[in-house]
């Protein structure tokens, strides 16, 4: 397939996730700050309606916007043994991306943060076990660790198969090639590198709601 003609994700993130991130990134501030009132409002605001629903619309089931092209022939390379990467590689590959997603470009961030987050302020920052049960910006800018060439297509856990993707990428992505889904190959972009630190900073306090 002409490169021309690849895309480098799925759907172009809308203006309502970048506005979470920027809340979510005042929400940080405001809680080391010891400003908890401002800390709910602003996390409250991160859960945005809009962005729920264009994360749903990547990765759910009927995505509009995941057409899965047949592969010419089907792969015979062995799955490797290690499903997910290492510790040290997930460190590794958060430094070399730049807590960004190498497909969409959006800001990412981990986990832990997000279920820190969810013990201080539960009201505000909720995550049930339905998608709709989850806080919106925290689940559209959930950090993944995505293999390029796909794990049951016999990717490795080796740095280079493996970058770091938003919610919505990777898991609109799932077990396909990127040439099943039209998709550039994002290493063949270089990572965005911002001040975006991934909220990272919330570990470097001891501030408690």
């Amino acid at each position: 397939m002409p490169a021309q003609s690849l895309k480098r994700c799925f759907r172009e993130p809308i203006p309502e996730i970048h506005e979470a991130a920027r809340y979510l990134d005042a929400a940080i501030s405001a809680h080391l700050a010891g400003r908890h009132a401002l800390t709910r409002e602003l996390l409250a605001a991160a859960d945005d309606p809009a962005v729920w629903a264009w994360t749903d619309s990547v990765w759910g089931a009927q995505s509009p916007y995941v057409q899965i092209r047949p592969l010419a022939s089907q792969p015979t390379t062995p799955k490797t043994t290690a499903r997910m990467p290492t510790a040290q590689q997930k460190r590794e590959l958060l430094a070399r991306d730049g807590y960004r997603c190498r497909y969409c470009s959006l800001p990412v961030i981990r986990a832990e943060v997000r279920r820190k987050m969810h013990t201080l302020y539960p009201d505000v920052v909720p995550w049930g076990k339905r998608n709709d049960l989850q806080h919106a910006g925290f689940q559209c800018l959930w950090a993944q660790y995505d293999h390029v060439v796909p794990h049951a297509h016999g990717g490795s856990n080796e740095l280079d198969n493996l970058v770091l993707s938003c919610a919505a990428c990777n898991y609109g992505k799932t077990h396909y090639t990127l040439e099943q889904l039209g998709l550039a190959d994002p290493r063949d972009f270089a990572p965005l590198i911002t001040s975006w630190d991934g909220l990272e900073r919330l570990f470097n306090s001891t501030a408690r709601a």
